[in-house]
């Protein structure tokens, strides 16, 4: 039987739900994109994403998805025949080497289970071997957004440094800015990457590029042939307020107020409500006597949690169980994980109580569809709760 009636809980790790200010936001009547009026509303959001990202340079919004903000990382940077260095964490480390490939980059590719972290170790073992400088980036997911798995960037960047290696460094932020400590400019990063619909809490459309000034010279000394994704021009028109081509005026209306919200709570508190929901939700898995796909302690994401099947159980079909009948959406395994993991997503607007009606959902869920695990999943992420508070 399912149950339809109600609002629907959506604890997939993005699209995040949204909320009703940032959705009053962005049906504010068009404005002139040439005009005052839009040219504060660009000032005020770019400054805001510099706060957001944790930089003092520029910080640049495309009208695409994490995917566009990848391609504008590349060919700003590099040329067909250059070679950089990743590192496999999970589907989207590889979707992003698939896509430097398809530009002509040669990829030195660290092999990795998807259950750990980039080990900055083996980055600088790697670096350490390229005397001749060949590598001109390292590219690294900072949230494995299909693992639940989260990266040591501040380390990988000493790591680098120490090796004494000229790489940029380029990072995928797509599933952790604002809802994970980020610091571009702290931590040494020279081209940051993330998307409007995870931890902004905004519909899909918008893109973000944080930039150094090492990446920017990187770009204006070379790089490939590029229009849409040109950074010079960008950097350009951003100075007054404004885009060389027409903005997505009503997204950035919805970005202002998604900032507001952001930092009106306060950043350490979104951080530390993140942190409590995953442990909350990593208490409930282990109570299932189930696995947290991530077994590294220090590298559990605070945006998602992937859960272990038990042998022979088919996740995707408790997903379709859990939606048919309780209305609410969970990630699915992706590629080699396809069947094996579910996913929790807690990021965003998720508060304690949204968290614990998933939680509830997947333990009944998990009992109607004869999954083999122990009661008292939703129990034990209450308790967690309450000690954290």
């Amino acid at each position: 039987m399912s149950h339809s009636f109600g609002p629907h809980f959506l604890h997939i790790p993005g699209p995040s739900p949204i909320p009703e200010r940032v959705l009053r936001a962005i049906s504010l009547p068009i404005i002139d994109h040439r005009g005052p009026e839009f040219a504060e509303l660009a000032r005020t959001v770019l400054a805001g994403m510099q706060r957001v990202f944790n930089t003092a340079h520029p910080v640049l919004i495309f009208p695409a998805s994490g995917t566009g903000a990848w391609e504008s990382a590349i060919v700003n940077t590099l040329v067909p025949g250059d070679r950089v260095l990743m590192v496999e964490t999970g589907h989207f480390a590889t979707q992003w080497r698939k896509l430097a490939e398809k530009h002509g980059i040669a990829t030195d590719f660290i092999p990795g289970d998807w259950r750990d972290w980039a080990d900055p170790a083996a980055i600088a073992e790697r670096l350490r071997a390229d005397t001749d400088h060949a590598i001109k980036a390292v590219m690294v997911v900072h949230n494995e957004t299909s693992t639940g798995v989260a990266s040591p960037i501040a380390a990988i960047r000493k790591a680098i440094d120490a090796e004494g290696h000229p790489a940029l460094l380029m990072v995928d932020a797509i599933s952790s800015l604002g809802s994970l400590p980020y610091l571009h400019d702290d931590w040494g990063v020279d081209v940051t990457v993330t998307c409007s619909q995870k931890g902004l809490m905004l519909p899909p459309g918008l893109s973000f590029v944080a930039l150094s000034p090492k990446s920017i010279a990187a770009a204006k000394a070379g790089g490939a042939r590029r229009s849409y994704w040109d950074w010079a021009e960008m950097i350009a028109f951003n100075r007054d307020g404004f885009f060389p081509y027409t903005p997505a005026t009503n997204l950035l209306y919805g970005l202002r107020e998604s900032i507001a919200l952001i930092e009106a709570e306060g950043y350490d508190a979104v951080f530390a409500r993140h942190d409590r929901l995953a442990a909350a939700t990593r208490a409930a898995v282990q109570a299932w006597g189930l696995e947290v796909l991530c077994r590294n302690e220090q590298a559990h994401s605070s945006v998602l949690t992937a859960v272990l099947m038990p042998e022979g159980q088919d996740s995707d079909a408790l997903r379709e169980h859990i939606l048919a009948r309780y209305n609410l959406s969970l990630g699915q395994g992706l590629s080699k994980l396809k069947g094996r993991v579910f996913r929790i997503g807690h990021l965003g607007q998720c508060n304690e109580l949204t968290l614990l009606a998933a939680l509830s959902g997947i333990e009944m869920g998990l009992a109607d569809t004869g999954v083999p695990h122990q009661r008292g999943g939703v129990n034990a992420a209450m308790e967690a709760l309450r000690q954290a508070a």
